[in-house]
């Protein structure tokens, strides 16, 4: 299934369980894909919800389009994918770049969604070093992250010491299978960002989950978010880093499943 964006993009979604299952659209973070909720879909699916996923712009299956890479962007091609599934009452999951466009989005328009769940996430301070945003785009990094061993090395100072090889594994092939491009113009297109000041607008219930040990984005970043929003809880997730969907998916399942229950 596809949905055309506004300038062109044509964003690649997924749709498991059964029609009339309550909604759970998930929004991966960048550098991901619609993979990295492989162990996450199928117990929603086992719980009866319909599950959506999608990969963000020029992400695994779908396009760039016309448009900058940006979070007001990602917010709009979230809207499209809510527009193409006919969601009415969902409930947004967001893990790291994908929960700023899921933030950005229910505080431009909360028409569609019922609740949040927030993984490792924050509403501002992501302001990449202009270092750190080149490396993104070198190309011997892009190199170096391909190989196997190498690139899990590489990557894990961002994941916490408990995470299988095999959920590393999946952590690099998507890290490494996204155009430098793309991941240099994500990583970059946070400077600046700020969404405290429309937290308070937003009244549907959320939940945040953030790793203790996460590096990429500090859980007192997702506290701030948490004391903001009107109606959210927060739980620190203890010896878990950055990547929630692959290393803690059965909290997040259960963090889910009991938002869709209220």
């Amino acid at each position: 299934m596809k949905a055309k964006t506004s300038d062109g993009a044509s964003i690649a979604i997924s749709v498991h369980g059964p029609a009339d299952g309550s909604l759970v659209v998930l929004s991966h973070g960048w550098a991901a894909g619609r993979g990295v909720w492989d162990s996450v879909v199928p117990q929603l699916v086992d719980a009866g919800l319909r599950v959506v996923t999608y990969d963000q712009r020029g992400h695994g299956e779908s396009t760039e389009g016309i448009s900058p890479i940006g979070i007001a962007r990602f917010a709009m091609d979230l809207g499209d994918v809510l527009a193409a599934v006919n969601a009415s009452d969902a409930v947004v999951v967001g893990h790291s770049g994908g929960g700023f466009a899921a933030l950005c989005h229910a505080i431009t328009d909360s028409s569609r969604i019922a609740g949040l769940v927030l993984l490792a996430t924050a509403a501002h301070e992501q302001n990449t070093p202009k270092g750190e945003v080149r490396l993104m785009g070198n190309p011997m990094f892009s190199f170096a992250i391909r190989r196997g061993a190498l690139g899990r090395k590489m990557i894990s100072s961002t994941v916490g010491s408990d995470i299988s090889r095999d959920a590393l594994e999946a952590h690099r092939s998507l890290f490494a299978g996204t155009s430098r491009k793309v991941r240099a113009a994500c990583f970059g297109c946070t400077s600046g960002m700020d969404l405290r000041p429309g937290l308070a607008s937003v009244s549907v219930p959320a939940v945040l989950l953030h790793g203790e040990a996460d590096t990429v984005i500090k859980p007192e970043l997702g506290r701030v978010v948490a004391e903001t929003l009107p109606k959210a809880d927060f739980e620190e997730i203890p010896r878990a880093g950055h990547m929630l969907p692959l290393e803690a998916p059965d909290r997040v399942v259960r963090a889910i499943l009991e938002l869709t229950s209220r």
